[in-house]
């Protein structure tokens, strides 16, 4: 109780153990987990004589040993790196599924690929929903049945474009207008 009461002090939001005796120990592990909980700390009475704790990290984990001494930085460090790599790992999936079209063609391809696309958009409304009518699938032969079926919605227009978009015309097949500005398209899985 007393490291949770050290952890809480400086900063770090903590629980104290799950006393559960109704549930296994890995049910409660996984409670945790589910709620997103970076580190399990377990402290033993083996750990309590060696006055260390074991720290297990929730995205691959790894168990380390930490002295109880200088726990709160050694726990704060932990943290701080276990989001820096669930960040990095998450960029780079996201990056990797991110592709730049122009051509209506290239749009579909990449959609049903389940990708998230970057295109040229107006912004309107009918535009939005044409591409939405048009890109969903339409169970001819040759699909994927379990594929989604849905088409593809604007998601959000992302503050860092790939380029000038006012150049481009709009990604609807039957839109001549200008774009605006470069569109996140997907599909909701």
């Amino acid at each position: 109780r007393a490291l949770v009461e050290r952890d809480i002090s400086s900063g770090i939001n903590a629980e104290y153990g799950d006393m559960r005796m109704n549930v296994t120990t890995g049910w409660k592990f996984n409670h945790w987990e589910l709620r997103g909980v970076p580190v399990r700390m377990e402290v033993g009475p083996r750990d309590m004589k060696n006055n260390q704790v074991v720290v297990v990290r929730r995205d691959n984990g790894v168990k380390a040993t930490l002295p109880d001494e200088n726990l709160e930085q050694s726990l704060q460090s932990l943290l701080d790196t276990v989001h820096d790599d669930m960040y990095n790992r998450a960029l780079v999936e996201r990056d990797n599924a991110m592709v730049v079209v122009k051509e209506w063609k290239d749009f579909c391809a990449n959609l049903d690929q389940k990708k998230i696309l970057l295109a040229p958009f107006c912004g309107a409304i009918p535009c939005e929903e044409a591409i939405k009518k048009d890109s969903a699938r339409t169970g001819e032969a040759g699909e994927d049945e379990k594929a989604p079926a849905m088409g593809a919605k604007s998601l959000c227009i992302p503050f860092e474009q790939p380029g000038d978009a006012t150049s481009e015309t709009c990604i609807c097949p039957n839109c001549d207008e200008k774009a605006k500005a470069y569109t996140l398209f997907g599909r909701s899985y």
